[in-house]
Order: structure tokens, then sequence, then C-alpha cells
């Protein structure tokens, strides 16, 4: 019973609250779970069938209706009970859930007019039997609660897992969408601002029908469209999300952090206890992986300077990047061959730690990135072929440097040299070498490009900005020579050792025209077979043609070069003229 004490209001008023009472921090109960506890002996006489209890509350008021909050199960003996129809009316409109009325010592039945009551105005009403305390039932509520609560953490738990799980597959955001949908048994959408769908999952309940075969909810998608751009953040002030329901179909949008306007949008035919814990975690996974797509606009701009820096003038737009150093130029291709796009190709790029990405070329074409470097161009450009003076070159010929000079250019005499410094022996170097602390160290790019699950990688080296269009092409070569040997990853290295020696005008010169009889599908072809040890089978994976079309190709190079190309001084000569290019 209430407390005395308490005041009581005027009839037909209600204290004033400014907030609406939160809901308990555990899920509601189904009436059907309550009444299922067969010890308690209650039984359902009027109302519907399906109800939700969040509270339990015993009061013997006339009218208790000022102090429900709602979703009660209201028990109660019936002392002050005079008129049912009005007292009905009164816990309806207070949002009680339901009505438990105990039988004796005040009443020997559950009179018939609150029956009536009950099921006129649609509140279910349960006969409490003498032998079953109240108490009784508010202990079982509670443990039906704590249940559903302890179900609920196991149920989010287990969602938070496989949405992790899916954040680090090569394609997340589709992942973690589809492990969305699968989770909340609904449709999962990713939407722009302006309602434009990303990406999709799950079954769409506009396209269910009914046992008549008609649509369950034909504009359901309309409607989430539009709920959509009430959360988009094109204007202050914008809710962080927000619920709807069409027809039989719940709809929420959650908009996503970051400064893009993306917009979560979810579709399901039920909704349950902790969908939305499910949600926000979602929400949070995808804010994360959407955070290197910089929006259409931007990522228009940011695809257009990626692609002047491969072809023309790149030097007057590299100082827009904020670049000082080399530059190294990936491409990339899905592992399972489908294509990528802006959102999957941005996940890749922020793991590769770049925001130079261009996806959008299309036709099944790689995706192409650009990772900038902090070491002095300077420094990159003098591993680059033909970086030593001509002068220093001619110097490093047969016969040119003293012997003893020469041997310190043999493989491992660079292991040698900080013991003897160490020791106190004179180092002799090249002019222009510098000391050994100041020696050119390994560009960090190298080990910037590693291997991405889910991906094939083509890297070029790190390469000054006045050559990003060679660099593009050397990385398209390494993508096709690591799709060729089922390699995660292949690095193109700059011509280095014995090669790195010849004058460049003087390579150049002499590849002209040892390859001069050669085509250029000829010559490529030539090449993509020497880098793939004379392969017929890996070649023709990587140029994308017959084996027979290899072969071909490769015989009419030796007939047009008149050379054997099974001689191994054969091949090395015809690599080295095609290294040159």
């Amino acid at each position: 019973m209430d407390e005395p004490s308490m005041p009581t209001p005027s009839e037909g008023s209600r204290p004033p609250s400014p907030l609406s009472p939160p809901g308990p921090p555990t899920p509601p109960i189904p009436l059907a779970e309550l009444l299922a506890s067969k010890d308690l002996g209650l039984r359902r006489i009027a109302g519907p069938a399906e109800a939700e209890l969040l509270w339990v509350h015993t009061s013997e008021m006339a009218d208790p209706y000022p102090y429900l909050l709602g979703g009660e199960l209201l028990l109660s003996a019936g002392v002050l009970l005079t008129d049912p129809d009005t007292y009905v009316g009164r816990l309806v409109e207070a949002g009680a859930a339901a009505l438990g009325f105990g039988v004796r010592p005040v009443h020997e039945t559950v009179p018939g007019a609150l029956i009536e009551a009950c099921d006129r105005q649609g509140l279910p009403l349960l006969e409490v039997p003498p032998e079953t305390p109240f108490t009784a039932i508010a202990r079982t509520v509670w443990r039906l609660m704590a249940e559903a609560r302890h179900r609920e953490l196991r149920r989010v738990t287990r969602a938070q897992q496989a949405l992790a799980t899916a954040a680090a597959r090569p394609d997340p955001v589709p992942a973690v969408l589809h492990q969305l949908a699968a989770q909340l048994g609904g449709r999962a959408v990713l939407l722009t601002a302006r309602g434009e769908e990303v990406h999709a999952a799950g079954r769409d309940p506009a396209e269910e029908i009914d046992a008549a075969g008609r649509p369950l909810a034909p504009e359901a998608a309309g409607a989430l469209t539009r709920l959509a751009r009430v959360v988009a953040r094109e204007r202050p002030g914008s809710p962080a999300s927000a619920t709807d329901t069409h027809g039989d179909t719940h709809l929420s949008a959650y908009a996503l952090g970051g400064a893009e306007g993306l917009v979560l949008a979810l579709a399901t035919r039920r909704r349950e206890s902790g969908d939305h814990t499910v949600a926000g975690i979602a929400v949070v996974l995808l804010s994360l992986l959407a955070a290197p797509h910089q929006g259409a606009d931007a990522a228009g701009r940011s695809a257009a300077l990626v692609r002047m820096l491969l072809g023309a003038d790149p030097a007057e737009v590299a100082p827009l990047l904020g670049a000082t150093g080399p530059w190294t130029v990936v491409h990339a291709r899905r592992t399972d061959g489908t294509p990528a796009d802006a959102l999957t190709a941005g996940a890749l790029g922020a793991s590769l730690g770049t925001a130079l990405v261009d996806a959008g070329r299309g036709g099944g074409e790689a995706v192409r990135l650009l990772l900038p470097g902090a070491v002095p161009e300077e420094e990159a450009a003098r591993l680059l072929p033909g970086a030593v003076p001509e002068d220093e070159a001619a110097r490093l010929l047969p016969g040119a440097v003293p012997e003893d000079e020469a041997a310190r250019l043999l493989p491992g005499a660079e292991a040698e040299r900080p013991l003897r410094e160490a020791e106190g022996e004179p180092v002799r170097r090249q002019p222009g070498m510098a000391p050994q602390e100041e020696a050119v160290r390994p560009l960090p790019e190298a080990d910037r490009v590693t291997p991405q699950p889910g991906w094939t990688l083509g890297a070029s080296a790190p390469t000054p900005v006045t050559a990003l269009d060679a660099a593009d092409a050397l990385a398209a070569r390494a993508l096709a020579h690591a799709r060729a040997t089922r390699a995660p990853l292949a690095v193109d290295t700059p011509v280095r050792g014995l090669a790195a020696l010849v004058p460049p005008e003087q390579a150049a010169a002499h590849a002209r025209t040892l390859l001069a009889p050669l085509t250029a599908p000829l010559a490529d072809t030539l090449c993509c077979w020497l880098s793939l040890h004379g392969n017929w089978d890996r070649t023709a994976v990587a140029l994308g043609v017959h084996r027979n079309t290899v072969r071909q190709r490769i015989g009419r190079c030796g007939e047009l070069l008149d050379a054997d190309l099974d001689d191994m001084d054969v091949r090395a000569e015809l690599w080295f003229a095609l290294r040159q290019g």
C-alpha cells in the first residue's frame, strides 16, 4: 500500500515533472514470461495477451495515477475500488502495463465490472490466487529482469566481438554493416547527408510481403532516407539519433562522427532490448573506419591531386600537400578480385598512413595511393639510376680504382667499415661520399608498405616528385609481378650495384640500340617474362593473356633480336637494357 504520508493531489491532476522519468536499467519483461511461472498461479482473465512490464507496484489507493511512471504491473486487492471503469481508465491514462487483482479477503472473486472495463479499455487483467503474496510476484519479476539483463549483456558482448572482427576485415565498412544487419535481423544502410546510399547490407523490409502477397512496407526506404536527413550534420543542433515507425517497420538513424555527414540507417521488423547498444557500437566503429573518407567533394579533390601528381607538372602541385621527401607509389587490387569502393580504399590508405587515394577511375583498374616521405628529395635522388656523377662512375670502372679501394666495393665490405673505424683504421671514401654516420640510410617508405590482408600490392621505390610518372609505371609492374607470383606485396627496387655505375646516357643509348627491333608490347612482355625467371604461366597471369600468346611473343623477340633467350648472358644484358626504360 502507498505510504499514507504522501500528499494526495486533487482529482485529475498529476505532480508536474520537468523531465520524463528514466526507464529501469534492465530490459522489459513480457507478460507471457510472468504468466509462465506456474508457482505463482497467475491467470489472465481480461485484456490483451501482450504487454511489457517495467516495474511492479502495489497500491490500494482509489486513484494511483499520480504515483505511476508507466509500464507497471499494478497489484491491488481492491480495498477502495468503487468505480471500476474510472479506475481502469486512470491506469490506462498513466501508462500501466497490467493490473494484478488479488482475491480474498476483500473480494471473493474478481468483480465482473472490472473485467469488462479492462476488456473495453485494453488493459491486461491478472487474477492473483489467495495463496500468492504480492511480494512473491515482485521477486519473480525482478528475477526475470535480472535474467533478461544477463541475456542482453551476453548478446551485446557477442555482437561487439562480431563487429570488431568485421572491422578488421579487408573490406571493413561493408563487413560491419553486414554483421550489424545480421545481429539486428534487418537492414543496415550507410547514407550520405543527401540520402545517397554508400553501402547497404541485409534484407530490405520493403521487399517483404504478407500472406496475401502485398508489400509490408513499400515506402520504408523513403521514410528511412527522410529520417537520415534529420540527423545528418548539415546544420547546427541536429540530433545524434532519431527513431520512427513506418507500418510494422522500426526505423532508426545515427549520425557518424566527423564532418563527412555520413549516417547509419537501420530498418528492422522487431525492436529488441540491446539493439540500441549494438547500433551504438557499430556507430563508433563506422565513424573510425569512415574517417579516411573525406566526403564526396574532398575525395574528388584528393583524387584530382593524385592524378596531377601522376601526370603533368607534378612539381607545381606537390608543395600544396606539404610533403618534403620522396614519394612511394602503390597500386593495389583486392585479392578476391572484387572492385574497391572509396571507403574500402580509404581504409587501405589509413592502414598505409596516407589520405592520398585514387579509387574513382572505375573500369576494374587498380587503386592508386601516394605515400609521402620525410627524407629530403636530394637524398632520394642519389638512389636513382644515374645519380652517381659521370666522373665518379668512370673512376669505378675496371682499372680506374686502386685495388684496395675497389675491394671495399665488394659484398660484405660495407659491414666491415664500422668495425675498422672503431679500431681507428682510416676509411677511404670516394669524393662526395658521406661519413659513415651520415651515409645514405634506408628510406622509411620501403618499410611503410607492408602486406595488407585481402589486398595485393605493388609499390615503387621512393622517388622524387619529378619522377612520379615513371614510379607509377613501376608500381603497376610490381603489382603485376605480385599477382603473377601470388605474393601479397612486390616492391620495385631501383637500379643498384654494377648497373648503377654505368653513366645513364650511355646505358640509355645502348638500351635503345639493343631493343630497337622490339615493339612496345613485345618489350613489355620480354621484361615481364625475364622478371618472372622465364615462367610462362606466371607471365600470362601478369599480362592477362594466354600462355601461348606469351610463347609466341617471346619467340618473336628472339627472332627480332637474333639472340638465344635461354642464354643467361643474353638474359642479363636484355634485363639491364629493359631496366633503363
